[in-house]
């Protein structure tokens, strides 16, 4: 004997249930219920305590047999017709995640849908699908710095400078550095910046073509002193810009744990490491042989000069991002790439070893020759010669281009959104000269100035 029947056995009202849905009150036949089994409200039925009871409702009133439902009343209206008809329809005003929910509590099917719903509860599912995939692609993307903390960052920042040394100095110099759009001046600093950054750029450039390479009256090489004047001017105007920011910064420790900081450093380092490194290689010592070989190496790390563009460029900090944010793209895209590789490798090079004219005679040959045909950039140094081979090659390239383009969209995609997302920023920076004189203003009232 079941929980209910405890209560009504000298009843009329046996074959009935009281239920009550947000205020809306029913009295529902055992028999209609019985037709759903695996509904709530029939599994009330099968209840045998009041604890089971409590699972499936709200509350419940033994003296009544009054089940309550903190529920939906109009939804319910579809409910009751789900029960007598055997088909639930799309309800009128309700979203159609809020209708999945509704379902889902009353143990209610898709399946229960009726006909001249289902399609379009289909087509609302996909567009739901699609905003949420978007929402929580926006949320993995901006959770580790979002728009509004890198807008208040500024803000941060400047309270900082209370209590400190030369504050109000140091707190004018930061701002023109960290937002050109403050004033003229920081205008002029950024557009200085950046020239010094395009001329190292072009020096470097030039450097390495053999019309401007000169000799002593040795025949040996020579630095030519024009070029080596503008690296020395430009690593010295990097290096006071490094030193000035480092002192009006309001902490040094998070300035020195900044990505755009760290290659300012690695930019100038190599010209100290250098000069050091002739100042000791004076005498000809042997023991200094392998350390020219490093700062020949460090020479090289000049090259980070060229990432110094991304302080002043918001394409270049969106593409970063980008790249930050899709390690999950990325590593598809480097996974199917080395099965497709690894299989079509070993294809051609099996094709391609009894013949003697096919330079495919090895496997990392055929490696090489996979690389850059899946990637569609096809050198032409070497080539499949056999007919089992072109056949394999056409396959390696459909196969290539359809392996690239896949994560591809999803990469663009989120860059789109991170520069669209860095332009907004700027674009708000720009426009927070007055609140930041403000609070200035403000900080220098505070210290009775």
């Amino acid at each position: 004997m079941v929980y209910g029947q405890i209560f009504h056995q000298r009843s009329s009202d046996d074959c009935f249930i009281n239920v009550n849905v947000g205020g809306f009150k029913q009295r529902m036949e055992h028999t209609v219920l019985r037709r759903f089994p695996q509904t709530r409200l029939g599994r009330l039925l099968c209840c045998s305590s009041k604890e089971a009871i409590l699972e499936l409702c709200d509350d419940f009133s033994p003296s009544d047999m009054e089940y309550y439902f903190d529920r939906n009343p109009r939804f319910f209206c579809y409910v009751l017709n789900f029960y007598f008809t055997g088909k639930i329809h799309l309800a009128d005003g309700l979203c159609v995640v809020s209708f999945l929910q509704e379902i889902e509590y009353w143990g209610i099917k898709e399946r229960h849908l009726d006909l001249c719903c289902s399609d379009k509860f289909c087509e609302l599912m996909e567009l739901a699908e699609d905003k949420c995939c978007d929402q929580r692609s926006d949320e993995v993307q901006l959770s580790s710095v979002s728009s509004i903390e890198e807008l208040s960052a500024l803000e941060e920042n400047i309270e900082m400078f209370e209590g400190s040394w030369c504050a109000d100095v140091r707190r004018n110099i930061w701002i023109r550095l960290e937002n050109p759009g403050y004033s003229t001046s920081a205008k002029a600093m950024a557009i200085a910046s950046l020239s010094v950054v395009l001329v190292s750029i072009v020096a470097m450039c030039i450097h390495s073509m053999s019309d401007f390479h000169q000799v002593d009256v040795n025949e040996k090489k020579i630095e030519n002193p024009v070029l080596t004047f503008l690296e020395n001017l430009c690593v010295l105007f990097f290096s006071a810009e490094f030193i000035l920011r480092l002192a009006a910064a309001p902490s040094a420790k998070k300035f020195l744990c900044s990505p755009l900081n760290i290659i300012d450093l690695m930019s100038v380092m190599p010209f100290y490491v250098t000069i050091f490194y002739d100042i000791m290689d004076e005498g000809e010592s042997t023991e200094l042989e392998n350390v020219g070989k490093v700062v020949q190496i460090l020479r090289l790390m000049r090259v980070f000069r060229i990432l110094k563009l991304a302080r002043h460029s918001a394409g270049l900090r969106s593409l970063g991002a980008t790249l930050r944010h899709s390690s999950h793209e990325v590593g598809q895209l480097v996974l199917f790439l080395s099965v497709g590789i690894s299989m079509f490798s070993a294809l051609i090079y099996f094709v391609e070893k009894e013949s003697q004219e096919s330079g495919l005679q090895t496997i990392p040959i055929a490696w090489w020759w996979a690389t850059i045909s899946m990637t569609t950039v096809g050198y032409g140094d070497t080539f499949p010669v056999t007919f089992g081979g072109k056949l394999i090659a056409t396959l390696c390239i459909i196969s290539g281009l359809l392996i690239v383009a896949l994560p591809i969209t999803n990469i663009f995609n989120k860059f789109s959104k991170f520069y669209a997302r860095q332009r907004y920023i700027d674009l708000r920076r720009s426009k927070s000269k007055g609140h930041c004189q403000d609070m200035c203003y403000l900080s220098r009232l505070s210290n009775g100035q």
